[in-house]
């Protein structure tokens, strides 16, 4: 087990759903969902299972006690409180609901869904932490979805035992099992399209996704590190065109260089805390934008894979 498991961490994670509210499409909702174990209102959420990543997870707590089909939105908060087990800490997600509005059929942990404009949502949730999660999904100054996923390519081969063109060097063993994480997790974002630079190692990395998926991969060259080092204002006027608002959710997902996302990332604005000069761009890590410069979302995830926190 986990060292953190040992000391009693519980780790868990959820979502505040929410929908643009009927009628004139001023406002949002949000659910709240009756646990009759505990009587009470929250949010939905779960503890993760063994070797899940958390992202994954509160993706499938929500479908589970809500039976509504979400596509991952913002990250939100973590949570912290005392349980019987020692501290427990969620991780939540925005997440939008997508599809048929179905009648919510009670299952073995929740008993009644009520949709309610967030306020009233504040007002009806049992647990304060509940509360802090329904402030930031209240926010308006940031959007609640990414439009545009950035990958850096997962691990290749080494350059230097690689006799054959740079361009084709493929992924290395960690490199596809990295990519298939990336399979894995990323569909809980809606992806709509896929993109990559010019290089094999780009392509392998999204290959598991698109044969998850069913979309075509495309080739995007202006994304890839000599070509945007070549022309900066084509790479980002891309970029641009991917972030822009779309009328139903979801993400294009692009798989690039390291020498071209942390560049394309200082160019909108994103700073990282801490000595860094230039925002970190690991091999397959994502990068979840969406926005505008000065009212931009900008959520990193150095790792798809299994949570550190999970038993």
């Amino acid at each position: 087990m986990p060292a953190e498991r040992t000391r009693g961490v519980v780790a868990a994670a959820g979502g505040a759903v929410w929908r643009t509210a009927p009628g004139d499409g001023a406002g949002i909702e949000t659910v709240l969902v009756h646990r009759p174990r505990y009587d009470d209102w929250s949010l939905p959420k779960g503890k993760l299972d063994a070797g899940e990543n958390a992202l994954a997870a509160a993706v499938r707590e929500v479908r589970e006690e809500t039976g509504l089909d979400v596509v991952a939105g913002r990250r939100s908060v973590r949570t912290r409180y005392a349980v019987a087990e020692g501290a427990k800490h969620v991780d939540y997600w925005l997440v939008q609901a997508v599809g048929t509005d179905e009648p919510f059929e009670p299952n073995d942990e929740v008993d009644e869904l009520r949709w309610l404009p967030v306020p009233d949502a504040a007002a009806l949730a049992t647990h304060e932490h509940d509360r802090t999660v329904l402030a930031d999904l209240a926010r308006t100054d940031v959007p609640r979805a990414p439009t545009l996923l950035l990958v850096r390519h997962a691990k290749a081969g080494s350059r230097s035992d690689w006799d054959g063109p740079d361009d084709e060097r493929p992924l290395d063993g960690q490199g596809r099992r990295q990519a298939r994480q990336l399979a894995d997790v990323l569909p809980v974002f809606g992806p709509v399209e896929l993109f990559t630079a010019a290089r094999v190692r780009c392509r392998e990395t999204l290959e598991p996704l698109a044969e998850r998926t069913g979309l075509p991969l495309q080739a995007l060259p202006e994304l890839g590190e000599e070509e945007f080092s070549a022309d900066p204002q084509a790479g980002l006027a891309v970029v641009e065109r991917l972030l822009a608002p779309r009328e139903r959710p979801g993400v294009a997902v692009v798989c690039s260089q390291g020498g071209a996302i942390p560049s394309v990332l200082v160019a909108l604005g994103v700073r990282w805390e801490g000595t860094r000069l230039h925002p970190p761009a690991a091999k397959g890590s994502v990068w979840a934008l969406g926005g505008r410069p000065g009212a931009l979302v900008a959520d990193y995830y150095r790792d798809l894979g299994p949570d550190p926190d999970a038993p």
